[in-house]
């Protein structure tokens, strides 16, 4: 990286898409993997508890996992005995090694009947809440990433309500454009400081800047990035984290430019 991290106050960024399918997960971890590069201290929460996932990209084995956010939410344990340190993500290639940047990430139950209790009985948003604020405090976070369930419901509300940064993905598809305009006009209602748009998988052979006029134009909401469709990725096949494995790529490239404006 070429730029400099300020230490500012400690944010929340919700990153979110309304349609599954859009990569949001892997620009997730990528995106927090950039600013903890920095020698910050970086939290991922998977809040996609119907269908959590992002563990995977960290090489987590679920019969590794003792707590979950789930078990949080049954007040099994406290939020921070399901923080796992993957910092070694990034200390396997010497990064951040001597600039003191770290990444925990808090996963989800994979197990069917956790989920479907879940899905069954639900849970205390408000509770929800309170971890988010306890992890912020109790790990020291510079920034605190929650990847969100796709659509709209009650505890992708809270996150967006309570988020100094939304990041929207969306797909150059309509579908997402129509689902995206839902959630860009729930995030003004609710006031939030700073919504960016990443387009994700866009074809090499558009015209980039066409396309990023024509998004910002129909949202009047700035575009952070456009992330071209890549082999590379779709190899990786979510095995790993992209911008640790591919420094050079012009997708990396693109991630680190959305980094430095979720930053700045």
């Amino acid at each position: 990286m070429n730029f400099f991290a300020p230490k500012t106050l400690p944010k929340i960024v919700s990153v979110h898409s309304f349609r599954g399918g859009t990569g949001k997960s892997n620009i997730t971890s990528n995106l927090a993997c950039a600013i903890a590069s920095l020698g910050l201290r970086v939290g991922i929460i998977d809040t996609d508890i119907q269908s959590p996932g992002i563990h995977v990209l960290f090489k987590i084995e679920p019969d590794k996992i003792k707590h979950t956010l789930n078990d949080y939410l049954w007040k099994r344990c406290a939020i921070e005995d399901t923080a796992y340190n993957v910092s070694y993500v990034l200390q396997q290639r010497e990064i951040a090694v001597n600039r003191g940047g770290s990444i925990y990430l808090i996963p989800s139950s994979i197990k069917a009947g956790e989920i479907s209790r879940i899905i069954r009985e639900g849970y205390s948003v408000s509770r929800l809440n309170d971890g988010f604020q306890k992890l912020i405090r109790r790990l020291k976070l510079d920034y605190l990433f929650i990847d969100t369930h796709p659509g709209l419901n009650e505890e992708t509300l809270l996150s967006i309500s309570i988020s100094d940064i939304l990041v929207v993905i969306l797909r150059p598809d309509h579908q997402d454009f129509q689902g995206t305009a839902v959630t860009v006009d729930v995030a003004r209602k609710l006031s939030v400081p700073k919504t960016l748009l990443v387009v994700n998988k866009a074809l090499p052979d558009f015209d980039f800047a066409v396309l990023r006029e024509q998004v910002e134009q129909t949202y009047k909401t700035s575009v952070a990035g456009i992330l071209p469709l890549s082999h590379e990725m779709i190899r990786l096949a979510s095995n790993d984290i992209f911008c640790l494995c591919y420094s050079r790529h012009s997708l990396t490239q693109e991630l680190h430019g959305i980094a430095k404006q979720i930053i700045n």
